[in-house]
């Protein structure tokens, strides 16, 4: 007879529990934090088109222009995540559209509904400011941000695409450099 032994599974850690988080308008005092949670998120390397994007005067002007549509989730003190949103009129147009234009979620509370909350919190926002219509957009390879939006509702995919130009091979840039060297060289 032969016997055979049951092997034991390794057990998981259990994972801490999260903070609760709660959902509230931006204010001055989140400007760093949200700054540095979109630094962790929008790399090069991830998201070259973001990351391009990502800067101090990029929140700044969206705080100081829409402060009523940039939100933030918060596990007690931390900051975990933001959803940065403008209205736009449309010259001529009855349509008013409501775009949110950066999303993000520290990665230990993805997957936990703050994203969905965020969302749903500015879409509340857009409806309130009579906006018909929401835009969002993201780059083509962040396949899980398209599936979160798809399973939110939004559809009709329209690509575009971003260009760029080095122009550090321009004559004009080479000849701008240039006078630039030789102004410091006679500034020693």
């Amino acid at each position: 007879m032969k016997v055979t032994r049951k092997r034991n599974k390794p057990s998981r850690r259990a994972e801490p529990e999260l903070a609760p988080v709660e959902i509230r308008l931006m204010n001055l005092g989140d400007m760093e934090a949200a700054f540095e949670l979109g630094l962790k998120l929008f790399t090069a390397e991830k998201l070259p088109t973001l990351y391009r994007s990502w800067d101090e005067h990029e929140l700044m002007q969206l705080f100081h222009t829409d402060e009523e549509t940039c939100l933030v989730a918060v596990a007690g003190e931390r900051l975990v995540g933001f959803a940065l949103g403008r209205v736009m009129d449309k010259p001529r147009s009855a349509w008013r559209y409501g775009w949110l234009e950066w999303l993000g979620v520290e990665p230990r509370y993805k997957r936990s509904g703050v994203a969905t909350r965020l969302l749903n919190h500015l879409t509340n926002l857009f409806i309130e400011r009579n906006a018909r219509i929401m835009l969002v957009d993201t780059d083509e390879a962040n396949h899980s941000a398209l599936a979160f939006f798809r399973r939110q509702g939004f559809g009709q995919d329209i690509r575009h695409v971003y260009l760029s130009l080095n122009l550090e091979n321009h004559p004009k840039y080479i000849e701008k450099k240039a006078d630039e060297l030789e102004a410091d060289e006679w500034d020693e």
